[in-house]
């Protein structure tokens, strides 16, 4: 019977349950629990099997630019780094209130390691998140303007809990690429978290976007009801390279 079962789990995809109750099988365990105590063993072996899977399948769909976490994070004094600011956001209380997150600082200095952490950690937490380089996506949506397929593009990075628009600014706007990019922010806005990890400093941003008019508009949505953090020090990634010469 025991085989049965273990055989009609598999089939309906219970995976958790079916490795649960084998291995409860395996060890004898099933002899000590109640028949309310190995519902619940199995209930939750199935339950935490699902949750697992729908994170992994999270994480993948967002195309992380790093698998970093908010474990590996350096809060080195010279960084500015605050580690009580950094573990308040890690809770995903600016998500759930619909914030932006600016992360602005020299290259190197963690900035895309850091945005990718948050982004991994509100995957953990069930949010649906999306990481993109910021010209790659512009581009991307432009073309898919071209072939009819942008609206459909929109809707997805609309529907996205959480959107990474990483390396802002690296490359100015032009009109095509400020109109797509106000259809995101507007779309966004006051409904859903993106953050925008930038070289420039904020005040910068108005130059790269261009159209006094349109780059008003975008950082008004953008920096209404946003959180900044600063980075700073030598470039961790030139660190690196220093300790590698000197082992």
């Amino acid at each position: 019977m025991n085989t049965e079962t273990l055989e009609k789990m598999k089939q309906m995809r219970l995976y958790g349950m079916y490795q649960s109750f084998r291995t409860s099988l395996e060890s004898e365990r099933h002899d000590q629990l109640t028949a309310d105590e190995m519902t619940s063993l199995l209930v939750e072996s199935e339950w935490d099997a699902r949750h697992n899977r729908s994170i992994d399948r999270s994480t993948k769909n967002a195309h992380f630019r790093y698998k970093s976490t908010i474990e590996q994070l350096d809060y080195d004094s010279k960084r500015g780094l605050d580690k009580n600011h950094i573990h308040r956001l890690a809770d995903g209380g600016y998500i759930r209130e619909n914030q932006s997150l600016l992360i602005t600082g020299p290259t190197g200095t963690g900035k895309s390691f850091l945005a990718s952490a948050l982004g991994y950690q509100a995957c953990q937490q069930g949010f649906k998140v999306f990481y993109a380089n910021t010209t790659r996506l512009m581009s991307q949506l432009k073309m898919a303007k071209a072939d009819g397929s942008a609206i459909r593009e929109l809707a997805k990075i609309e529907k996205q809990d959480v959107l990474i628009l990483d390396d802002f600014g690296l490359q100015p706007f032009d009109q095509s690429g400020r109109a797509v990019l106000m259809e995101i922010i507007e779309d966004r806005h006051g409904k859903r978290s993106t953050i925008i990890t930038s070289q420039l400093p904020v005040k910068q941003w108005y130059e790269v976007i261009g159209e006094t008019t349109v780059a008003d508009a975008i950082l008004d949505r953008i920096l209404n009801n946003a959180q900044r953090i600063e980075l700073k020090g030598e470039s961790l990634r030139r660190k690196l390279e220093k300790k590698k010469e000197n082992e």
